[in-house]
């Protein structure tokens, strides 16, 4: 049976703004295991702080360490919230709807609770509230971005 042009176009436009979410949950997932826990990421930090000042002691590797993590959450969410709120828009004439924005926050913010619960239920890693507020401001944080570029769009037009 051959596709009709809107089944070829639903699926295209799944492809093209639907999958990239799916990929970026998926990778998300994935750095919620114990492979990326505190200590393993340690001893990349560890390197490359070698390389850029050579040597680092282990109170500054461990701060940087921290640092890099937690700007980790922030940056992750707020592609997703970026990738989220694309998928929502589509091939809208529009820049901006507030139901895209709370749609994607609401996801972002369920997102960020399972993935503190999913690393409960590591061996290394553990759940923290704290870091899924982080997650959900890097959220908010591109959707805010999101809206006033939408805005600024708008009074040059």
């Amino acid at each position: 049976m051959a596709a009709t042009p809107a089944s070829s176009t639903l699926s295209t436009r799944f492809v093209k703004y639907w999958l990239p979410v799916g990929v970026m949950l998926g990778a998300m997932y994935y750095f919620s295991t114990d492979v990326f826990s505190g200590e393993n990421t340690r001893g990349i930090v560890e390197t490359v702080l070698g390389w850029i000042v050579g040597h680092a002691s282990q109170h500054t590797i461990a701060r940087m360490n921290h640092l890099v993590r937690k700007s980790a959450h922030f940056i992750e969410y707020a592609v997703l919230a970026s990738l989220l709120f694309r998928a929502f828009r589509a091939d809208s004439r529009f820049a901006f709807r507030l139901r895209w924005f709370i749609y994607s926050l609401m996801i972002i913010a369920a997102w960020s609770l399972l993935d503190e619960l999913h690393q409960t239920l590591t061996r290394k890693r553990g759940g923290s509230i704290y870091d899924s507020m982080l997650d959900a401001s890097g959220g908010l944080f591109a959707l805010l971005v999101i809206w006033l570029l939408s805005l600024r769009k708008k009074r040059r037009s």
